[in-house]
């Protein structure tokens, strides 16, 4: 654990509906002006590159930059249920996973978000950064019960930070009700998250869902508050 302290993380234990959600978070900004964001690849460009590799059709990008919570992660990390959750409290049916893109709107007193799911089977892959550049928070969902798949979570993750070294990230360890589910710690070094940058708001949190149980979806309202609280903030 001490590359934890090292990065100047703290801790913490809630105790939510019976149970203990571990956070782990670093909100760290710098004092200088943050230059503009990283170069990005060309959105038409890829895009026609994803449509010949047989990907669906995805939606318009929005007008305005920094609109959108952008929510990624592999297959089966569990992003739709998380999503149904945050629009309704609680997962009242069964879930497909989301094959193209799936979107909800939160209005929260002045403020209205946009949540953007884009699928995370292989070829839609193609179209996560494409989507960066109109995001103002970044959503990274992993299966916490499937070690075998970090690596392959690190690489994409990695790939997009790289893409914008300032964009907030919220990583969610999904699925702590799950046997064998490794915890926020676990999930911070296997992710290397350590090396982010000191310039990039960054939040950790333990999740989990389950079908018409709201009072056992672990740590979900307190990532959609933490979302509002970051979006509230950038955008003043």
């Amino acid at each position: 654990m001490a590359g934890l302290r090292e990065a100047g993380l703290v801790g913490a234990a809630l105790a939510l509906a019976g149970g203990l959600v571990f956070v782990l978070w670093s909100f760290i900004q710098t004092k200088k002006a943050q230059p503009g964001r990283g170069k990005l690849p060309d959105p038409d460009r890829q895009r026609a590159a994803a449509e010949r590799r047989g990907a669906p059709a995805l939606p318009e990008q929005p007008q305005e930059a920094g609109t959108q919570v952008l929510v990624l992660g592999l297959e089966g990390a569990g992003k739709t249920s998380l999503l149904h959750c945050f629009a309704t409290g609680s997962l009242e049916q069964d879930v497909s996973p989301t094959q193209g893109f799936n979107a909800i709107s939160i209005n929260k007193e002045e403020l209205h978000i946009e949540f953007l799911e884009i699928g995370g089977v292989e070829k839609l892959r193609d179209y996560w950064q494409m989507y960066l550049k109109k995001a103002r928070v970044l959503v990274f969902v992993v299966d916490s019960a499937d070690p075998a798949h970090f690596p392959l979570a690190k690489t994409h993750l990695h790939r997009l930070l790289a893409a914008d070294p300032y964009l907030p990230l919220v990583l969610l360890a999904n699925k702590q009700d799950v046997a064998g589910a490794r915890g926020v710690a676990d999930l911070y070094e296997a992710l290397s998250l350590g090396t982010v940058g000191d310039a990039r708001k960054l939040c950790v949190l333990g999740t989990q869902v389950q079908k018409g149980r709201a009072e056992t979806n672990v740590g979900v309202q307190d990532a959609r508050e933490l979302i509002i609280e970051m979006m509230n903030n950038s955008h003043a």
